[in-house]
């Protein structure tokens, strides 16, 4: 909107949306956590694999807005592949950032039971339920394995014309699952705000941070045990389903070197992730393009990350990989950064910024985004 084009947004109602102008069309609200009635979870079920509500009021977007093209972001659940019918109809350019696996893993992210699994390569959809990938519930593995299946056999991806995504990993990945290579593209993630300025604190690079989310799959307890090893600081930030036991963790081993902080945000983030003296990404799953990787970067911070999906991106001469799941690899990265002199040090943090630079500004995506725009304009 900032650079003169016009934003027609399509989404399911929710408290948490900004106000839109065009929110009547948005889709009825369906609780997905599982809670509610029988006749809720049967809808529910239904809207997961085809929604007749959005189809039926994304179409009536279409027609009074009469768009350029449709960029689909994380659509299937809340709004259901029902809307590609609608763009095969009106013969739309189509372009879908893929920040997850979801359109060749039914599970969207290629882990079960905190194992990575890729059984369903060529549509092999079956094995999802066989292993219960979706929340360990069979029932929601089989309402995903019918999707997967169903849409499949309508060919209902077939329509978008350009896969965007965040991490040459998953755009890799994408081939291996069959998906041809002229459709994908790409492009990383960006942040969109101005470097934030950072007070200088009195244990400025004296801890390492971790920030994101709190779940298994982010490798914290791997981080933890690295830790439990070490004397050197660690503050970890952040929530999510593993957070009380994290801190039941950290309490009753007694492991005064980390510090379990919670949700924090703006500038109180900014300063706690400016003054680590490395920022570790231990993830245990195919990351895509992190942000708290690109926060990172923005604020000339050194890293250190797990060589699994697209981490290794986002340490290029600034930091050290080690294998994920590896404690012991962990904690030798560690030393590695602890024992690096003062001007091999700074050479990293220029070398993460140099990094931001190059290719996760909100000016390079655009440019970016642009070119796939006006490459799609006037081909149908």
């Amino acid at each position: 909107e900032a650079k003169g084009h016009t934003v027609i947004d399509f989404s399911m109602q929710d408290d948490k949306n900004f106000d839109s102008p065009y929110s009547d069309y948005f889709v009825d609200h369906v609780d997905y956590s599982g809670s509610g009635s029988i006749f809720s979870k049967v809808r529910a079920a239904k809207n997961i694999i085809y929604s007749r509500e959005a189809k039926r009021k994304f179409e009536r977007l279409v027609r009074d807005t009469q768009p350029d093209l449709v960029h689909l972001h994380i659509f299937q659940h809340q709004i259901s592949p029902s809307i590609l019918d609608v763009i095969r109809k009106y013969n739309l350019p189509t372009v879908y950032t893929a920040h997850d696996l979801k359109m060749i893993c039914p599970n969207y992210k290629m882990m079960h039971h905190n194992t990575i699994c890729e059984d369903c390569k060529g549509g092999k959809y079956r094995f999802c339920a066989k292993n219960r990938c979706v929340k360990g519930s069979r029932l929601k593995s089989y309402i995903n394995v019918i999707e997967g299946y169903y849409h499949k056999w309508r060919g209902s991806y077939d329509v978008i014309d350009r896969i965007i995504t965040p991490s040459a990993f998953y755009r890799n990945k994408f081939m291996e699952f069959g998906v041809d290579e002229s459709r994908l593209l790409h492009i990383p993630n960006f942040l969109d705000i101005e470097k934030p300025q950072v007070d200088v604190t009195e244990d400025s690079k004296q801890y390492y941070l971790y920030f994101g989310r709190l779940s298994e799959e982010k490798g914290v307890f791997t981080l933890i045990h690295a830790f439990e090893k070490l004397s050197i600081p660690l503050k970890i930030v952040g929530t999510g389903p593993i957070k009380e036991e994290v801190e039941g963790y950290v309490a009753t081993h007694g492991l005064s070197n980390i510090q379990v902080l919670g949700f924090r945000s703006g500038r109180e983030l900014a300063n706690l992730v400016g003054n680590a003296k490395a920022v570790i990404l231990p993830s245990e799953w195919y990351e895509n393009g992190p942000y708290s990787a690109i926060e990172a970067l923005q604020l000339s911070r050194p890293i250190i990350g797990a060589n699994i999906g697209g981490i290794p991106e986002l340490v290029k001469g600034n930091g050290f990989l080690f294998e994920s799941g590896d404690q012991v690899g962990l904690q030798k990265a560690i030393e590695a950064m602890e024992a690096l002199d003062e001007d091999t040090y700074e050479a990293y943090e220029r070398a993460s910024y140099a990094l931001f630079e190059s290719a996760y500004t909100k000016d390079i995506h655009y440019q970016q985004l642009l070119e796939v725009y006006e490459g799609l304009r006037g081909s149908k």
